[in-house]
């Protein structure tokens, strides 16, 4: 069984699994097809598992894939905690341009459905981070983008401080928002 709360992204759910622990540990599912479809109301097909692991401090993102390539996600963090960030990049959605954050960690348990046409990315708030998430359309390098952590246009509220972030020369390079829609 698992709880999906639409954000106030359409299409971006939380999903929160139910979780059995006694004495011994706890158990849960962390993924089950026909209940997720279920609980986000459509059907998604993940055909990819990426896994990363970060330091304290890492910031990576603003990723997103163009076109036919675009990637829904399914993100969950396997240990520690991390802070979740997504921008509406949709141009017909009411909500383009619109971001949501949320700190996802291994405690919580909890996951975040990102639908194809979003930015996605997340900084490191615990000494390290083992981040996995489940790609609904395979990685595709010609149409990757992205969008720079520090956009003036989004306003985005990092939990750590710009000098004590750690970022890809890639990611430090990004271009500012208007010029990745053009």
């Amino acid at each position: 069984m698992i709880k999906a709360t639409e954000t106030k992204l359409k299409g971006c759910f939380i999903l929160e699994p139910e979780i059995f622990e006694d004495e011994r540990g706890y158990f849960f599912e962390s993924y089950n097809h026909r209940d997720f479809c279920e609980a986000i109301g459509r059907k998604v097909n993940f055909v990819q598992d990426n896994q990363s692991f970060s330091k304290k401090g890492v910031l990576r993102g603003l990723h997103f894939q163009k076109g036919e390539h675009a990637q829904a996600k399914l993100v969950s963090v396997l240990l520690g905690r991390i802070q979740d960030v997504v921008v509406d990049l949709r141009k017909n959605s009411p909500t383009f341009g619109a971001h949501l954050s949320i700190e996802l960690n291994s405690e919580n348990k909890k996951q975040l459905f990102v639908p194809r046409g979003f930015a996605h990315g997340f900084l490191t708030l615990s000494e390290s981070a083992r981040v996995l998430y489940k790609c609904d359309n395979y990685y595709n390098k010609e149409a990757e983008g992205g969008i720079r952590f520090d956009c003036q246009e989004l306003n985005l509220k990092w939990l750590i401080g710009p000098d004590n972030l750690l970022l890809s020369k890639k990611d430090n390079n990004l271009p500012n928002y208007l010029s990745t829609l053009t």
